[in-house]
């Protein structure tokens, strides 16, 4: 039987061994090319997604020097899940330059000095939380187009009562951390960054 030309979004994850989430957003972010049909499912051409495989086996080792790694922020004021974030993301061997802070005003102090690539931004936190930072990232036109992931709890009830998130904010639901999501978010970024260079 002849392969197919294109795939599912969830053949396409499976294929890659990501969620389904993931495999939208490697779309949305241009990690992966598709286009929609009459009904409005998307389809993945098969040579999209073994191109982003051979990317994936090419991408620099862990611990390679030079503007290939990625800078990721991360806002979580839990210390015992501060260190399960740096070990868990350590453990995956990506080309990341991970910082670590616990509060919003934190955040925003460390991206006026240094901008990430990807901030991760838990949205309960005390003080500042992750809403409201957010919001005043997104009012700097000159931090508009940092991708930014919030991790919490994200019904729309919930998310209401707090002022809403701009649309372009990709969520994922916690606890607990989904770090499967992450994973797949973060490596989609690093392959539509190779796939430019």
């Amino acid at each position: 039987m002849a392969e197919p030309e294109f795939l599912s979004t969830r053949q396409a994850a499976q294929r890659l061994g990501v969620s389904l989430g993931t495999v939208q957003n490697m779309v949305e972010c241009g990690a992966l090319e598709a286009w929609k049909t009459t009904g409005g499912h998307r389809r993945i051409p098969v040579n999209s997604v073994e191109a982003l495989l051979i990317r994936r086996r090419n991408l620099p080792p862990y611990g390679h020097n030079g503007g290939s790694r990625l800078d990721v922020l991360i806002t979580e004021a839990d210390p015992v899940l501060q260190q399960i974030y740096r070990t868990t993301m350590d453990g995956w061997e990506l080309p990341l330059n991970l910082s670590i802070v616990d509060s919003g005003f934190k955040a925003l102090l460390q991206i006026g000095h240094r901008l990430p690539d990807v901030l991760i931004a838990d949205l309960a936190m005390p003080g500042m939380d992750g809403f409201e930072m957010i919001r005043q990232l997104r009012a700097s036109s000159d931090l508009a187009h940092m991708d930014i992931v919030a991790v919490g709890t994200v019904d729309r009830e919930s998310t209401t009562a707090h002022g809403g998130l701009p649309p372009d904010i990709t969520t994922f639901p916690k606890p607990p951390i989904p770090f499967h999501e992450i994973k797949g978010f973060l490596f989609g970024h690093l392959a539509a960054r190779q796939r430019v260079v």
